[in-house]
């Protein structure tokens, strides 16, 4: 079985870096959108970016930005991926991905009555749309942009869809084993569940979090070679 990659997103510290880092993260987020309390500018990005080891992936979010401070953070630092966190349309995603030359993942805020066929049409039209496009990230629909915490209904994933999801929303230590198990996401991506403060993360929950994957991970690998035996 594949492991489930791990983002931790909102890093606004060095030392937070090193500690998801150290943990075993295989992507680490970095949030430009100035009404989040984890913004970083693209002058503050370039000065964490000098800490990055080799290997790692940088994921850039963007909520309703322009191509000039798209282009402004890839030009500061290293940018591996780009996240669209907002009301961007589909031509707009295509658009800026392909200006800054960038594979990007769309946000997809997940509603009570979201259904599994709009998950589907919505990868469709965007893997349609654009070269660039990686996959969706799946969040929890609230009156603002991110998922503030909350847990969304993980049954609505398709099972043929979360192969290529990352799950958001709502993850923590606490629940995290469970959703992998259940889902079985490529990628997990948190950011207030892992924190002491808002911006400000905890390298404890950080390294618990991770534990918790590779428990969902081992979970998975002995149902998957349980469902083997039995069929």
């Amino acid at each position: 079985m594949p492991r489930t990659r791990i983002k931790i997103c909102g890093i606004t510290r060095e030392q937070d870096l090193h500690a998801a880092v150290n943990a075993g993260a295989d992507a680490l987020g970095f949030v430009f959108y100035p009404k989040s309390p984890r913004y970083v500018t693209p002058a503050r990005y370039a000065e964490l970016a000098r800490a990055l080891p080799p290997f790692l992936n940088t994921v850039a979010l963007f909520v309703n930005a322009t191509e000039d401070e798209v282009r402004a953070v890839v030009a500061a630092g290293p940018v591996a991926l780009l996240q669209f966190h907002g009301d961007e349309t589909v031509g707009q995603c295509a658009r800026l991905a392909s200006a800054v030359q960038r594979p990007f993942v769309r946000a997809f805020r997940v509603k009570p009555d979201t259904t599994a066929v709009d998950l589907l049409e919505s990868e469709a039209q965007y893997r349609a749309a654009s070269a660039w496009f990686s996959g969706l990230l799946l969040d929890t629909y609230v009156d603002a942009y991110g998922g503030a915490g909350k847990v969304f209904d993980w049954s609505l994933i398709p099972k043929e869809l979360a192969p290529r999801v990352v799950l958001s929303g709502g993850l923590s230590v606490h629940n995290v084993t469970g959703a992998v198990a259940q889902v079985r996401p490529f990628a997990v991506d948190i950011s207030s569940g892992v924190e002491a403060s808002k911006g400000i993360k905890d390298a404890r929950k950080i390294a618990a979090f991770v534990d918790a994957v590779r428990a969902g991970d081992a979970t998975t690998e002995s149902l998957t070679h349980h469902e083997s035996q039995s069929s």
